[in-house]
């Protein structure tokens, strides 16, 4: 069984930074790719970042490249999303997930899924 539990949302000005983080637990945690997507009201769970069980590859969505950073402690099995520069943008529900499907940047190739933490921006 794989848990996953994020934290570290809240609420920030525009142009503040964050970050969150995702404890993992599980048996093959350690050996797997996981993710960050985010989802606002009425919007559909898109990509936000990934990264590889090693540490050494990591993917951004366009629209936070250059802002976003991923990174994990493997040896305290969380991963991190540091978030610099924040936009009205930004705000959403920030789930962490874990990869076992070939797409990086689509949903259905994630299998379990945090309970997700809010993160507000305020303009």
């Amino acid at each position: 069984q794989v848990q996953l539990v994020e934290s570290g949302g809240g609420l920030v000005q525009a142009g503040g930074s964050l970050r969150l983080s995702c404890a993992a637990s599980g048996r093959t945690v350690a050996s797997s790719s996981l993710g960050w997507f985010r989802q606002a009201p009425g919007k559909e769970r898109e990509f936000v970042a990934s990264i590889s069980w090693s540490g050494g590859s990591t993917s951004y969505a366009d629209s936070v490249k250059g802002r976003f950073t991923i990174s994990r402690d493997i040896a305290q099995n969380t991963v991190y999303l540091q978030m610099n520069s924040l936009k009205p943008e930004d705000p959403a529900v920030y789930y962490c997930a874990r990869r076992i499907g070939c797409s990086q940047i689509v949903a259905t190739s994630y299998d379990y899924w945090g309970q997700g933490t809010q993160v507000t921006v305020s303009s």
